[in-house]
This record gives C-alpha cells, structure tokens and sequence, in this order.
C-alpha cells in the first residue's frame, strides 16, 4: 500500500463508521451470540448465570425502549451494552489461561475472576435499574388513565354530556289525568 493509498481507503472507513444504530435484530442477535458464547467457552456458573441475567433483562427491556420516554443516554446504554459493553467484558476474560484468570490476584487482591464478577454485577445493576424506570412508566400510565376513568365514570362525576337526558313521564305518556 502507497503513501496516497491511505487517504483513498479513509473515506470508505469514515463511510462504515456512520452505519447508524443496530437494528433491534443485530441488537437480538448479539445477545444470542453473548449467551452462546458463554456456553462455549465453558465458564463458571456464577458468570454464565450473571450474563443470562443480563442478556434476560436486555430482552425484556429493549422493546419497551422506544414508548418509556427513557433519556438517549439511557437508551444509548442498553444499546452499548448488548452491542459492546457486554461482549468485550467476557472476551477480556475468555482471553485469559482459566488457571491464571481465576487464581492469580490482578486488582487490589482479586483475580480476573472476581473482576469480571464485580463488572457484570455493575452491568446488571445498571440494566435493572433502567428496566425498572421503562416499567414504572408503563405503571403511571396505567394509574393516570385509571384516575381517567374514574373522573370519567364515577356516579356523581359523570359529564352531563356523556349521560342521555332522563325525560320525565309526562301525564299523557302514562294515561292519569292530573288535572
């Protein structure tokens, strides 16, 4: 490759890297990607259980995303960490020898193990905490339009334009002469 070589290939490169957000089904497929990878690589019990948790919650979460009115720093979270976040932790760790990773004190005392536990407790605590936010407003909504109907359809409270006029009998309507 030339020297003039490096600025024809830029413009392609600049070109992928504005390829937009993922699709909800790139965001789908990489979990199921994550989950399968985790299985593969034959890791502990505690960590495949944390990353389904994850992966679980992002399922659960994602599709709700648009209608929460969650902020795009939300939204660009739940993203990251399906797409990125979420991957490159374990690939760190899956890079490392087992015996090495689980054993050897790499961070104030605790093995890549344990450093890998702490992130994906941190993932997973972020995520929920999201997900609770998206339900909570799936949640208020449900109580506003319960007051809705309630001021609606209370007796008592009810519109006189929703209630038909009750037309009272007049004498001839019923047959009595009252006069």
């Amino acid at each position: 490759m030339g020297f003039f070589d490096w600025f024809r290939a830029e413009p392609e490169q600049a070109e992928a890297a504005v390829a937009g957000p993922p699709t909800p089904e790139q965001i789908s497929a990489a979990l199921d990607t994550m989950d399968a990878r985790v299985l593969e690589a034959q890791l502990s019990s505690p960590v495949i259980a944390r990353v389904r948790r994850i992966t679980q919650r992002l399922r659960q979460t994602l599709p709700r995303m648009t209608n929460a009115g969650l902020t795009s720093v939300d939204q660009y979270s739940l993203i990251a960490t399906a797409t990125s976040y979420l991957p490159q932790t374990v690939s760190s760790y899956v890079r490392l020898p087992r015996d090495w990773a689980d054993r050897r004190p790499v961070d104030a005392g605790r093995s890549s193990l344990l450093v890998l536990v702490d992130q994906l407790d941190l993932l997973g605590a972020t995520i929920d905490k999201i997900y609770d936010a998206v339900i909570a407003k799936d949640a208020e909504a449900l109580v506003v339009h319960g007051r809705f109907l309630a001021e609606k359809f209370t007796p008592g409270h009810m519109d006189a334009r929703v209630m038909p006029a009750v037309a009272k009998p007049s004498a001839t309507a019923t047959g009595l002469d009252l006069g």
